[in-house]
């Protein structure tokens, strides 16, 4: 008590002295008291207060007492106008292009008030004078973007409130690709980095994100971001119009790349088969090079099938497919007349293997086998434009290449071929194929060889293959094996070329060929049977056979000059004649004699199996002859700044052919083959080739060894003929100054070859279920409601041919295919493809399809009006691939008299 009356007074006098040295410049005199310890000791300040953060020992300080900072960054901060700080409020104010920086969260908006003891921030936008906003809020955190009217977010708990957010979500489903969700909700709430919660929600894919087509209303979801959204009560809206589409409860799954998840079906109603379910499954990613889809379609008559489709993939390696599919088809129900059942199946596998992976080898694989009615007797809309299949192929194969020298390629190939007509399959189980290069033994490997013994060359290639024929009804059977045959050949093509006179070109060749087979036949007569009875042997055996030949061509050139004041100015001509001369000897010594019924001997040769053909029994000694040309003029250029003449091909190919065998007996003479090509039509390329042969015939229809001038006739008999055309056209080549594309690209192909010369392909792909989201690159197309331009395009081919080998002068195909599109606006097209035979009158399978763009949607009509497959099909649906299973689809009943 005494110390504390002490401390009392040092104080007082303390506080006494500094009033009288503030009033006065006296001098203070200090007290005579003593000072006296006092028994309180004050609390002192940490040892560390005074240091830098750097300084503090972490020894002393006890980290795990001490609480973490809230703000664990600096928060930076900026504004175009101005940046306002309010003590008095605890707020910083930011306006005009204002933006905020913490961590991986970056705010910007046109308005940001920051409470800096709250450690929160509130943004909104700007309005101006005219009542228009602008200067929308950006918050961005991670990879997540929202863009919303107004948001509040607290730096300490990471939670946030938006109003009016928008946002963009990248996903896939399953094998259908990546698209984008454009989610809106008129409040959201961050709960934190991956979970929001959405009140009154909108769902969409369209483009235009400020006024869509269409959306999904949602009231109530649960949204987390590149995963998923879980909502309520949900129905689609099409231009701000309810539906009656909607669910108790959804999921949408947003997950980017390929997810598991199940392929909606689709409904209709068959006549035959009664209602069903097509193309619906489930997808399944296997792995990231692996993923596998499972479809079905089901019946209620009972008629069922099934589709399993894999699509692999390695980087760098390889990539490839496979399909199987079977169906089982009931057609109306047991017991009544037109009940039957058909079980059909389909595999098609493909696989290719990347040139990096290996430059010495390669293993690639083309598989499509089945039934020969599978696409045919196929009700699904998938199927619709393999219908007129005609043929499948297949091929397996390997190749390895040694490049040291003689460098030798080697294969092995696993071949099948089926006709869906005759249904007859011809298989090679398997194919060896090696060939060794080329051998110049006289010459250095570098260098260019001259004169005829340099020029000296010859090869080594070997084939052996064991073939199989069988039918559709013995296939995958043990009787497919009983007429299989296994055969080798061997063959050594020797060569040489020099040159005479400078200017033609002589050519010397053989070939040597030997032929080995593992069975033989024997025929001989049988007394009892009274018949010719054919023994297979077993076992190795071989032949040889071989040929010389020797040719002798140059070219010629001529040129007739008109002048060059002419619009022709030249015409330059070019021929290439060329006489050969091959000689064959006669293979007797393979063959073999029997005695017939009339005792007498008749030939025959064991080999008349093998896979390779026959040894020859007629020796042969022809002349050949064979002539080419080719016709172009010097056109005056109509530009006048052209300083040289255009040259304008009128024949790219006139060739002529013959030959003249000095063995035969009778008709020495063959018949003449000529050919050509000329585009003396601009963009029109013409194809003709004919037959003549200088031979008459009898009444028979036989030809007989006088010639057709002798025989009251013409000096060649015109056999065959054979006219092709082809071109293409479209809106750009009628413009002024528009790009004019050469037609014709597909002129060369023979319009005959396959099943069906109608089939252009000017129809684009109308099936939904390989809708590949939005296809017009992003941008909206001006739909005006008259436009001056209607772009088109259209294709034409035309084949006609002749015969008359028999004095039939028949036309035996006559018919014009033609296919293309009509773009009635930008977001109306119109495809056809249809063709007319002139000979039976009447027109080939006939196919409109009409496509509609409607921003999100795609609608689209593909209609067969009369033929074996009379049909309509309509379709309207989401474009993208994330909402493809909204959509609705429907089509006529097929047709009663197509099968």
């Amino acid at each position: 008590m005494q110390s504390n009356k002490h401390l009392l007074v040092f104080l007082f006098v303390l506080l006494c002295g500094r009033l009288t040295l503030t009033a006065q410049e006296d001098p203070i005199t200090p007290l005579p008291i003593k000072a006296v310890q006092d028994s309180i000791t004050a609390p002192l300040l940490p040892a560390d207060f005074l240091k830098s953060p750097n300084e503090v020992d972490s020894v002393e300080v006890d980290s795990a007492s001490q609480k973490q900072p809230l703000l664990l960054d600096k928060i930076k901060y900026k504004a175009k106008d101005y940046v306002k700080l309010s003590q008095k409020d605890n707020k910083i104010y930011l306006y005009d292009e204002a933006e905020i920086y913490y961590q991986d969260t970056e705010l910007k908006a046109g308005v940001i008030v920051m409470d800096y003891v709250k450690n929160e921030v509130y943004a909104g936008r700007i309005k101006d004078e005219n009542g228009v906003y602008s200067q929308l809020p950006f918050f961005k955190q991670g990879d997540n973007e929202v863009t919303p009217d107004s948001i509040r977010f607290n730096f300490d708990t990471q939670k946030a409130l938006i109003w009016n957010s928008r946002t963009e979500q990248q996903a896939g489903v399953g094998q259908l690709g990546s698209d984008a969700m454009n989610v809106y909700a008129e409040i959201t709430k961050k709960e934190n980095d991956s979970v929001y919660f959405l009140s009154e929600g909108k769902l969409t894919t369209s483009k235009d994100t400020a006024d869509p087509d269409y959306y999904i209303r949602v009231r109530k979801a649960k949204f987390v971001p590149k995963k998923k959204i879980i909502a309520g009560y949900s129905n689609m809206y099409i231009v701000d119009v309810p539906t009656p589409i909607a669910l108790p409860f959804a999921y949408f799954p947003l997950s980017s790349g390929r997810v598991a998840g199940l392929l909606f079906p689709t409904f209709g109603n068959d006549p035959q088969r009664g209602y069903f379910l097509q193309n619906g499954g489930y997808y399944l990613p296997i792995s990231d090079n692996v993923d596998l889809s499972v479809m079905g379609d089901f019946y209620t008559n009972g008629s069922y099938g099934f589709r399993g489709q894999s699509i692999y993939a390695k980087r760098y390696k390889f990539r490839g497919n496979v399909n199987v599919s079977y169906e089982n088809l009931i057609r109306s129900q047991r017991g009544f007349d037109d009940y039957s059942r058909t079980s059909n199946y389909n595999i098609r596998i493909s696989h290719t293997q990347d040139p990096k992976a290996s430059p010495y080898s390669r293993f690639s694989a083309s598989v499509n086998l089945g039934s020969s009615q599978y696409y045919t007797n196929s009700l699904n809309q998938v199927n619709r434009n393999n219908s007129q299949t005609n043929t499948f192929a297949s091929s397996i194969s390997y190749s390895k290449t040694f490049p040291e020298y003689p460098s030798v390629n080697a294969s092995l190939t696993l071949s099948h071929t089926q006709n869906s007509r005759t249904q007859s399959i011809n298989m090679s189980l398997p194919t060896l194929q090696a060939s060794m290069e080329r051998i110049f033994p006289f010459a250095k490997r570098e260098g260019i060889k001259k004169g005829i013994i340099q020029n000296i060359n010859f090869q080594y290639d070997v084939n052996a293959q064991n073939s199989i024929t069988t039918t559709e009804e013995d296939f995958f059977t043990s009787k497919m094996f009983e007429d299989a045959r296994i055969g080798a050949r061997h063959r050594i093509p020797i060569g040489t070329n020099f040159k005479v006179a400078k200017y033609l070109s002589v050519s010397l060749n053989g070939s040597y060929e030997d032929v080995w087979t593992l069975e033989t036949i024997r025929r001989r007569y049988d007394t009892e049977q009274e018949a010719v009875v054919t023994d297979t042997i077993p076992g190795f055996d071989r032949f040889n056979r071989y040929n010389l030949g020797a040719s002798v061509g140059t070219v010629v050139y001529g040129t007739f000059n008109f002048g060059e004041d002419k619009k022709i100015q030249a015409i330059r001509h070019v021929m290439r004649p060329s006489i050969g001369y091959s000689y064959t000897p006669s293979f007797e010594q393979f063959y073999d004699t029997y005695t017939d019924e009339d005792g007498e001997e008749v030939q025959y040769t064991p080999f008349e199996t093998s896979i390779y053909g026959r040894p020859s029994l007629n020796r042969g000694s022809s002349l050949n002859f064979s002539l080419q040309n080719t016709l172009e003029a010097k056109v005056r250029d109509k530009d006048s700044t052209a300083t040289e003449p255009k040259k304008v091909s009128i024949l790219s190919n006139l060739s002529l052919s013959t030959s003249y065998n000095f063995e035969a007996d009778s008709l020495k003479l063959s018949p003449i083959n000529l050919s050509g090509a000329t585009e003396i039509i601009k963009n029109v390329p013409i194809n003709f080739s004919a037959t003549l042969d200088p031979y008459a015939i009898d009444n028979n229809g036989r030809r007989i060894n006088t010639l057709n001038v002798k025989n009251g006739g013409g000096l060649l008999r015109l056999t065959s003929a054979r006219l092709n055309t082809g071109f293409s056209i479209n809106s750009e080549m009628f413009q002024k100054g528009g790009a004019k594309k050469k037609a014709g690209d597909q002129s060369n192909q023979d319009p005959d070859y396959g099943a069906n010369p109608f089939e252009l392909k000017g129809v684009r792909d109308a099936q939904p279920h390989f809708n590949k989201g939005n296809q017009d690159g992003g941008g909206d197309k001006d739909n005006p409601i008259y436009g001056t331009k209607i772009p088109w395009d259209m294709r034409l081919t035309y084949v006609a041919t002749y015969n008359n080998r028999n004095r039939e002068k028949e036309i035996t195909n006559h018919s014009l295919m033609f296919s293309g599109n009509v773009q009635l606006s930008p977001k109306w097209e119109v495809g056809f493809n249809s063709g007319y035979d002139f000979k039976n009158k009447g027109f080939a399978d006939t196919r409109f399809n009409f496509q509609r763009d409607l921003s999100s949607f795609r609608l689209s009509f593909d209609w067969t009006p009369f033929g074996r497959f009379e049909r309509w099909y309509f379709f309207i649906g989401i474009k993208s691939s994330l909402l493809s299973d909204l959509k609705w689809e429907n089509r006529s009943q097929p047709f009663s008299g197509r099968r």
